[in-house]
């Protein structure tokens, strides 16, 4: 296989990207249970693996046009668009959707780490805005930026084979911390439970997932109004219209 393959070779990207994302990964989860630990180690190992092949070598490409006897007439393109048929074009098509993607779910982790930071500091549940859709936003943000990127974008062997395992590891590791959460809330999240999914929302929530992710800083630190609150709004707003008409 003599073909010259346009985005291998620069090692330099893939540990400036490894650095970052990694950085991203342990800055954010800060991993301190052994389970914690396993979970981002595999997001870690699945992070390696998509960068060394996607600016590295694409060693998925080469077995299977080594091996599989894969058509070498679009080897610049990615995997999906090898297998279709559809070259260039099917490459920026997936690249895009990918991106799509990865940084929605960039946004979704990020917001959900901050409500969850925000409640932890008030010591009280969060269970309004992302927390009312899915109970582990910060996962759910995690799983559609792998997916995005490792799947959808630039899909390789490992990518593929370790997506599923971050899902079981991490769904492993959401029951745990719910045990521990449901002694320290008891019958209120026991009562969330039954109220909000793990992972995936409702059908016709995944447009209110991705505007809450995507809200100005003034939006997102205003903090829920309670239902005193609302009534006594209403009720200064029936006062101003009543003063008016008189």
């Amino acid at each position: 296989m003599n073909e010259q393959i346009t985005h291998s070779g620069a090692w330099g990207i893939v540990l400036i990207v490894v650095a970052l994302a990694s950085w991203f990964l342990y800055r954010y989860f800060a991993p301190k249970t052994w389970k914690e630990w396993a979970s981002a180690g595999v997001v870690h190992a699945f992070i390696i693996a998509l960068y060394a092949e996607m600016y590295g070598f694409p060693l998925t490409i080469y077995l299977l046009v080594r091996f599989f006897g894969l058509d070498q007439a679009d080897f610049n393109a990615n995997l999906w668009s090898m297998l279709l048929g559809y070259g260039e074009t099917g490459m920026v098509i997936s690249m895009l959707l990918g991106y799509f993607l990865l940084f929605s779910g960039i946004g979704i982790f990020i917001e959900g780490w901050r409500e969850l930071h925000r409640a932890r500091q008030e010591n009280r549940l969060v269970t309004d805005r992302l927390y009312g859709l899915v109970r582990h936003p910060q996962y759910t943000g995690l799983f559609i930026a792998l997916f995005g990127e490792g799947v959808v974008h630039w899909p390789t062997f490992f990518s593929v084979a370790l997506f599923p395992i971050i899902v079981i590891a991490y769904t492993l590791l959401a029951r745990s911390e719910e045990r521990k959460v449901m002694e320290q809330f008891g019958d209120e999240y026991s009562a969330y439970l039954k109220r909000v999914p793990m992972f995936i929302p409702r059908w016709g929530q995944w447009g209110k997932l991705l505007s809450i992710q995507s809200e100005s800083p003034n939006e997102r630190d205003q903090p829920p109004l309670s239902s005193d609150t609302k009534s006594s709004t209403k009720k200064n707003e029936d006062m101003k219209t009543e003063i008016k008409r008189d």
